[in-house]
């Protein structure tokens, strides 16, 4: 039997629970979430769902102490108000209501007994991946973020339209924060197997800047994101159950730098099997390097 839980169920929690219930993914599901009426409204329309789906999935309803044999939980709360898409703070602005939201729920999943992988999104990704295992205090490879995961897909989009093929065919990493500081690791990326030097008259900045900036894009729509960031999530959560032993770009634990940061790992039925150390430029590493500075530096001056 396999089991999840996913904690915040606003937008993008929502859209996960969504998606493990109507792929059949899992057998029960616990949702938590402190709107006690968003919720149970939540669970209803998913039950409603299940009616016309092939597989049914028991869902469990605010209760910590259910996820004592969850395999996965997916952290998914947040305050996507509090964002300002004209701010140059950027995902930053959630970053004093969710520190207080990983104060509260911390110590709760600790005394649930809860023996799984957790997966963050909260943002700032990184800093609040790096105060749940703190406040946690679980093993390091058994909390990681989606990190660059999903920067990494846009940055794959953008280069396969800009040299007219599948992004799928596209292959490298972001790196660093999920955030303002991330950068494209151009070193690391192919096309059809071709390096992306091989590739004439590209604005390689400019496709940076455009993977950088993709999430805005999108909430300058409709004032959120969450198709993208839940399907990267449940991917994850998926790797983990199925020992996939799949190698993408996270939010893990690089003891180099002492925190957490978007880089490419393997992903398991531990959770963080390996950091994968690619031969970076200078000019790469030294990106790295201030990127995992900032957060770092954002997350040593919480509360512990």
């Amino acid at each position: 039997m396999r089991k999840y839980g996913v904690i915040g169920l606003g937008q993008v929690g929502a859209t996960v629970a969504y998606t493990l219930v109507q792929q059949g993914i899992v057998d029960e599901l616990v949702l938590i979430d402190h709107n006690e009426a968003l919720a149970q409204a939540q669970k209803l329309d998913l039950d409603d769902a299940s009616a016309r789906l092939a597989s049914t999935t028991k869902i469990i309803l605010n209760d910590y102490a259910a996820l004592l044999d969850a395999e996965v939980l997916i952290v998914a709360s947040g305050n996507i108000k509090a964002i300002d898409m004209t701010s140059p703070k950027g995902r930053f602005g959630e970053y004093e209501s969710n520190q207080a939201i990983v104060r509260d729920i911390a110590p709760k999943i600790v005394a649930s007994g809860f023996k799984g992988i957790l997966i963050d999104i909260m943002n700032p990704c990184d800093v609040m991946t790096d105060y749940l295992q703190r406040m946690t205090g679980f093993d390091r490879n058994r909390v990681f973020g989606t990190g660059t995961f999903l920067d990494t897909a846009r940055m794959q989009k953008y280069v396969g339209q800009a040299v007219g093929t599948n992004g799928k065919n596209v292959t490298g990493y972001v790196y660093g924060e999920h955030g303002n500081s991330q950068f494209v690791a151009w070193s690391t990326v192919s096309v059809n197997g071709q390096p992306i030097k091989n590739f004439n008259g590209l604005d390689l900045n400019q496709l940076e800047e455009d993977a950088r900036q993709g999430a805005f894009a999108v909430m300058n729509g409709k004032h959120y994101t969450n198709f993208a960031i839940a399907t990267c999530a449940v991917r994850l959560a998926e790797a983990v159950s199925a020992d996939a032993q799949l190698a993408c770009p996270v939010s893990a634990f690089d003891p180099e730098f002492g925190t957490y940061v978007g880089m490419p790992a393997v992903i398991g039925k531990n959770g963080v099997e390996s950091l994968i150390h690619l031969d970076l430029t200078t000019a790469e590493q030294a990106a790295l390097t201030a990127s995992a500075k900032f957060i770092k530096s954002n997350v040593d001056v919480l509360p512990q």
